[in-house]
C-alpha cells in the first residue's frame, strides 16, 4: 500500500526565502496593465465608433472574442 505525505499546515515555510520587493514587481505590473489595456481596446472598441486602422480586418479577427466577452458589435 502506498502512503502519501501528510502535513498539518498548508503552508510549509522554506528556510532562507524572502519576499519580492515592490520596486521589482511594479515595472512588470505596469507592463501587464498596458498589455491588458491594449487587448481590451482591440476587443471592445477597434472598428467600432473609433478605430485606428482602416478596413474590417481587426474586427473580424477578434469578432468571436468580442461576443464571448459580452461586447456587442452589430
Amino acid at each position: 500500500m502506498a502512503t502519501a505525505a501528510y502535513f498539518d499546515d498548508t503552508f510549509v515555510p522554506v528556510a532562507g526565502t524572502t519576499t519580492i520587493p515592490v520596486e521589482e514587481i511594479l515595472p512588470w505590473a505596469v507592463f501587464g496593465l498596458l498589455i491588458a489595456t491594449i487587448f481590451l481596446y482591440f476587443v471592445s472598441t477597434e472598428q467600432g465608433a473609433f478605430s485606428l486602422f482602416d478596413g474590417m480586418y481587426v474586427h473580424e479577427f477578434v469578432h468571436d472574442g468580442r461576443h464571448l466577452l459580452g461586447f456587442p458589435c452589430h
